[in-house]
């Protein structure tokens, strides 16, 4: 495809610089005038297939505006939505926005999870953001309602059911309450300490990025965007929603739960309606190169994708290729594998491969990386131990990156450091939290807490300054495990860690713990055993995947007595595991 026709067809986009809005309600207007009748979504459940369009889609999200102002939701008030991944989540999120609120996903409660620790959770939310209403179903009400009772700012528990059967859409497009400098919506991480920091991300910078990222993968208007993560995460939300419907580019979308339980629904949705552009976590390539029968491919045919983008995870080259090997026989393109790192606190994305050129691979040597924290490339024909990085690009338009040492002073090029960042798509602050916001941001620039490189202008990212686990693309916090394990009988208390191991089958990290007991009976270590999995479990709605039991002064500790996390973690990677850190 020619530079000119790239140029051309993007051009005809609904966000551009030439056509800029100042909010996302003017894109509303815009598509719901001119648009009304085009499909805007297509959502797949394993009932059904079901189209919307633009005009149905923003009546609908109409009626919930109507709904909120109903029970006294304000513009600024925070609307916090306990609703699973479907049409109701999508059109109250936009209803809110309408109204002027600012809406916020909440993940939703699945069958591993401990429903009280689940509700617990949504009591510390809309407690520490001050929420004026929670949207959700008639059959969580009730138990919500007992929940939440007494905190005073909550004005409203709302169920789907109290709708009215219309909502009046030029209402609240003449009304447009908001401005580019309004916080549009927060992004609220999955696990309780991150429920602290919600991210705010007005109207202004969301554009901006929408605009640059566009740009970056050459976004058309042809494209069809296909989709299964979940929209409380920054991926799902801009990349697999906000996007595509501001820029009017078809969105197929399905239920991550339905994914997880038929892998095959996200490329029979490819193939049949044609999907050019599919975000993916890194674990995602080799759950579906692994977990889907080849006898359920047949007459698969995946030509019509121009990039899979493999974002939120730290990527790894061998992912691509085992995915590769899996699927070229069906039509899957060599150049289709691009890369991104990205983050809610830049709206979405930092940085982006060129589409139709495979990401670089830069095979560094593995000693001058953990020990002079160098990104040294390989001697050819040395026998030293190397590692594969795999670049995640260059900034996006209007992106600044730099890569810094503790004292956040720039390092030379293939030094590792932490990456810092600056641009239009930034965060306002942290909702509430004025202490994270001053400890992140320092002169226009946000620190990341993650580790990486330069070369060449491109990104590598080589690990985490701060200790999130990522596991299957879900962000787990250690303290979070770490607190809860502290009740188990048998558990020292405050002697517990808990890390990320890379798993690399499955492309992703486990969750290891190392705990400190006060037995060496076996039954008992046994019955320990357990109840640390079965607390993960229902606290995360993830495995353990490593339990270690010790006994006393196993556990290295700082000088000023606390748990030593990244220490425990090399002493357990080599002592137990007998591998390097």
């Amino acid at each position: 495809m020619s530079d000119t026709f790239k140029t051309q067809t993007s051009d005809r986009l609904p966000v551009r610089p030439d056509a800029r809005p100042n909010t996302l309600i003017d894109c509303a207007r815009v598509l719901a005038e001119q648009a009304a009748d085009r499909t805007a979504l297509t959502l797949i459940s394993p009932d059904e297939t079901h189209h919307v369009t633009y005009g149905e889609f923003f009546n609908q999200a109409a009626r919930y505006a109507r709904a909120l102002e109903k029970v006294g939701v304000e513009p600024h008030d925070l609307v916090v939505l306990v609703l699973q991944h479907g049409e109701e989540v999508l059109y109250a999120f936009w209803g809110a926005m309408l109204l002027g609120a600012i809406p916020s996903i909440m993940p939703f409660l699945t069958p591993k999870l401990d429903p009280e620790h689940y509700y617990d959770s949504v009591r510390k939310l809309v407690e520490l953001s001050e929420v004026k209403a929670v949207v959700t179903y008639p059959d969580m009400q009730l138990t919500l309602e007992a929940h939440l009772a007494g905190i005073p700012t909550l004005g409203a528990i709302l169920n789907i059911n109290d709708l009215e059967p219309e909502g009046q859409l030029s209402d609240y497009l003449d009304r447009a309450p908001s401005r580019p400098e309004d916080t549009a919506f927060l992004q609220h991480s999955s696990g309780s300490t991150g429920l602290q920091k919600g991210v705010m991300l007005a109207h202004g910078p969301v554009i901006n990025q929408v605009i640059a990222y566009s740009e970056s993968i050459n976004l058309m208007p042809d494209d069809v965007i296909v989709s299964w993560l979940p929209l409380y995460h920054d991926m799902g939300l801009i990349a697999g929603f906000i996007m595509p419907v501001v820029q009017g580019i078809r969105l197929v979308l399905m239920s991550p739960f339905h994914w997880v339980r038929d892998p095959i629904v996200l490329l029979r949705a490819i193939d049949e309606h044609n999907g050019t552009l599919c975000w993916l976590p890194n674990f995602a390539y080799n759950f579906m190169a692994t977990r889907i029968r080849r006898s359920a491919l047949d007459n698969l045919d995946l030509s019509s994708v121009r990039a899979f983008i493999n974002c939120s995870e730290p990527v790894r080259d061998d992912s691509h290729q085992v995915f590769r090997d899996r699927y070229e026989a069906y039509g899957l393109q060599p150049d289709v594998f691009a890369t991104c790192y990205a983050m809610a606190e830049n709206t979405f994305a930092v940085t982006q491969s060129t589409l139709d050129i495979p990401p670089h691979v830069d095979v560094i040597d593995r000693n001058m990386l953990m020990e002079q924290r160098i990104a040294q490339p390989s001697a050819p024909g040395t026998d030293r131990p190397s590692v594969s990085m795999v670049s995640c690009g260059k900034p996006i338009p209007d992106t600044e990156i730099r890569i810094v040492n503790d004292q956040r002073q720039d390092v030379p090029e293939r030094h590792v450091g932490e990456i810092a960042l600056r641009s239009t798509c930034m965060l306002s602050g942290y909702y509430h939290r004025e202490d994270a916001t001053a400890q992140a941001m320092q002169d226009g620039w946000h620190f990341t807490g993650d580790l990486g490189y330069l070369s060449a202008g491109e990104l590598y990212i080589t690990g985490r300054k701060k200790d999130l686990i990522i596991v299957g693309g879900k962000n787990i916090y250690p303290q979070d495990i770490e607190n809860i394990l502290n009740d188990i009988p048998g558990v020292h208390p405050g002697r517990t860690v808990a890390f990320g191991v890379l798993n690399e089958s499955l492309g992703t990290e486990d969750i290891a713990v190392v705990c400190e007991v006060e037995t060496d009976d076996p039954d008992e270590l046994d019955r320990i055993t357990k109840e640390i999995r079965t607390c993960i479990a229902q606290s995360t709605d993830t495995m353990a995947h490593y339990v270690h039991l010790v006994g006393p002064k196993w556990l290295l500790k700082t000088s000023s007595g606390k748990i030593a996390r990244a220490a425990n973690r090399q002493k357990f990677l080599q002592e137990v595991l007998g591998r390097d850190a």
